[in-house]
C-alpha cells in the first residue's frame, strides 16, 4: 500500500540538489506498471503508445522488457524521427496529411519498412500517391469505429474516430488498398476508447459508475462480435495480415481475450496519470510527477506556487486539472484555479510549506507533461539515478 508521506519524503530528498519546476520518473513504480500491464495482456505483445511516453529513452527502456513490441506513434514526422533513431517497429495511430513526410517515407526503404501508415479514406490514399518522393511501397492499417450505437443508433458514445463502422466497409476499403499499387495492407486497428479511457468507478459517483460499467459491458459484447467478423473479412482480401491491434491500459485483459486480435495497444498505464485511478479492474502505481515550488505565503492556510496551469486535453473539466498530489490535503483556490504563472494552494498543510518547498503534482493525463518539461529526472528509492530528455528537451514538439 502507498504511503504518500513516505512517498513525499523520498521526492524531496531524492531531488534536494535541483530547483523546482521539475519533473520526475519513479522508476520502481514504472517498471511495475510495465510488469503489470504484460500480466494483464495474456501474452499478447503490447505496443507501446509513444504519445504517452514522449520520451525515447523510456520507450526505449520498456520495448527492453518481454512482452512489449513496437511502438504506436501520433504523427508522421515523430514516426519517421523515431525510425531514424532505431525503431523498426512504428505504427502511425492517426492518419495524416503531411506531404513533405510521405515524400520522405515514399523515397526511403528503411523508414518504408519500418512505419505502416493508418488509412480510414480512400482520399487518404489519394494524397499519398500525389505526395510521393519515391517507389517505395507504403504498409497500410485499416481503423474500424468502435463507437457503440445506442436507441436505434440516435445515441453514439464513443470517439469520433474512423468512418468505418460495419466488418463491410472495412473491407470494402481493404480491396481498394489491394488494388492499388504501391500500397501493401498489413494490418488493422480498432481502439475502443470508451472502454480503455474511462474510468469506471468515479470517486464519490456511485450512480454514474454503474451507468459506466452498464455501457462498456454492452460495448464489449458488441465490439467482441463486430471486431472479428471485420478482421475475418479483412483476412479474405489480405490473408498476410500481420497485426490486429486493439485496446488500451482501462482494457487490456478484455481485449486480449478476443481471439481476432493480436497485440494490444497501451501507453498511459506506464506513467498511471490521475484518469487512471478509477477502474476495478487494475490499481497502478503513480509513475510520473511533476514539482512546483513554493514562491508565496499569501495568509494563514495559503501558499503560492509557480506555473501550474497545465490542463489535460479534453472536454474541458475539473478532471483535466494537474492534482495538487503532495503534500496530501492541498487545493486550488476555486476563484483562481491553477494559473498560467502562479497557483495559490489552500489547506492545513500549506502551513507547513516553507519558501522553496516543492509541491508535488499529479498530470491528469500522461505524456501531456512532458511537453512542459525538456527533462524527466529517474528516481529509484530517495535517489536520482539520471536524467533523460523528454521529446520537447530533443528539440521535438510534434503537436
Amino acid at each position: 500500500m502507498a504511503d504518500p508521506a513516505a512517498d513525499r519524503a523520498r521526492y524531496d530528498r531524492a531531488t534536494a540538489h535541483l530547483d523546482a519546476p521539475l519533473a520526475v520518473v519513479d522508476l520502481d513504480a514504472f517498471d511495475a506498471n510495465a510488469d503489470d500491464l504484460v500480466r494483464r495482456a495474456r501474452g499478447k505483445p503490447v505496443r507501446v503508445a509513444s504519445k504517452s511516453v514522449r520520451c525515447r529513452a523510456l520507450l526505449e527502456r520498456v520495448l527492453a522488457r518481454e512482452g512489449f513490441a513496437g511502438i504506436m506513434a501520433f504523427t508522421l514526422a515523430e514516426s519517421l524521427w523515431l525510425a531514424r533513431s532505431g525503431f523498426d517497429d512504428v505504427l502511425l495511430a492517426y492518419p495524416s496529411a503531411d506531404r513533405d513526410r510521405f515524400a520522405e517515407l515514399t523515397g526511403d526503404p528503411k523508414l518504408a519498412a519500418a512505419v505502416t501508415v493508418m488509412v480510414d479514406d480512400p482520399a487518404q490514399l489519394e494524397l499519398i500517391d500525389a505526395s510521393r518522393g519515391g517507389t517505395e511501397e507504403v504498409r497500410v492499417c485499416l481503423e474500424l469505429d468502435t463507437s457503440l450505437w445506442l436507441l436505434g443508433g440516435r445515441v453514439r458514445v464513443g470517439a469520433r474516430r474512423s468512418p468505418l463502422r460495419s466488418p463491410e466497409q472495412l473491407a470494402e476499403l481493404a480491396r481498394s488498398v489491394a488494388r492499388r499499387p504501391g500500397f501493401r495492407l498489413v494490418g488493422v486497428m480498432a481502439y475502443e476508447g470508451h472502454v480503455a479511457g474511462v474510468g469506471d468507478a468515479v470517486a464519490g459517483r456511485p450512480l454514474r459508475s454503474y451507468a459506466i460499467r452498464l455501457m462498456q459491458s454492452a460495448a464489449k459484447r458488441e465490439l467482441v462480435v463486430r471486431r472479428a467478423e471485420a478482421v475475418r473479412r479483412v483476412r479474405d482480401v489480405a490473408p498476410d495480415l500481420e497485426f490486429v491491434n486493439g485496446g488500451g491500459t482501462g482494457s487490456v485483459q478484455h481485449t486480449a481475450a478476443e481471439d481476432a486480435v493480436t497485440e494490444i495497444a497501451a501507453g498511459s498505464g506506464l506513467f498511471v496519470p490521475r484518469l487512471f485511478d478509477h477502474y476495478t479492474a487494475f490499481r497502478g502505481r503513480p509513475a510520473a510527477l511533476f514539482a512546483q515550488p513554493v514562491v508565496r505565503r499569501p495568509g494563514v492556510g495559503v501558499v503560492t506556487v509557480l506555473g501550474g496551469g497545465y490542463p489535460a486535453s479534453g472536454a474541458p473539466g475539473a478532471d483535466r486539472l494537474p492534482q495538487p498530489y503532495l503534500p496530501e490535503g492541498l487545493r486550488y483556490d476555486p476563484q483562481e484555479g491553477p494559473g498560467e504563472v502562479q497557483t495559490p494552494l489552500l489547506g492545513g498543510p500549506a502551513d507547513d510549506l516553507l519558501i522553496g518547498d516543492k509541491v508535488w503534482f499529479r498530470h491528469a493525463k500522461a505524456g501531456e507533461m512532458c511537453e512542459r518539461f525538456d527533462t524527466l529526472h529517474l528516481v529509484r528509492g530517495d535517489r536520482v539515478t539520471g536524467a533523460v530528455p523528454t521529446y520537447r528537451g530533443e528539440g521535438r514538439t510534434f503537436l
